[in-house]
């Protein structure tokens, strides 16, 4: 689990224009380091009965460095729930393009059906 103090919550459009001097994978959580010197994160911040993993990067995530971000879409799948097994899941992908190339990143998040299976986009201030 990951705690970052005080943070944000940002919208994917506000990543559009941005360039990154680093991106970085921790387990779970993608680290997006800008030219400002501030730090954009995707992570889930897990509950009790959920879970939100990152399941696939497709590209490399260094065309995303040192290039504006020219592309940055979320595509949420339809949440799928089952009654007899009490499972939810959602499928949340996020399609990232530069001028060196595009990355599309897939999260997978499973709950009961209560709780939240969304990714987390965040912003921490001032690295």
């Amino acid at each position: 689990m990951y705690t970052y103090g005080t943070y944000i919550s940002v919208d994917i459009n506000e990543w559009l224009g941005r360039k990154f001097k680093e991106v970085k994978q921790v387990n779970d959580t993608l680290e997006f380091i800008t030219d400002e010197g501030d730090k954009l994160v995707m992570l889930h911040f897990q509950d009790c009965c959920e879970s939100v993993w990152l399941e696939d990067i497709n590209g490399d995530l260094q065309d995303l460095v040192g290039a504006p971000i020219m592309l940055a879409e979320e595509v949420v799948s339809d949440s799928t729930y089952d009654q007899d097994s009490y499972e939810s899941s959602t499928w949340t992908f996020y399609k990232f393009q530069t001028s060196k190339g595009h990355v599309t990143l897939r999260w997978c998040g499973s709950s009961n059906g209560y709780y939240s299976e969304s990714v987390d986009l965040i912003k921490v201030p001032f690295v």
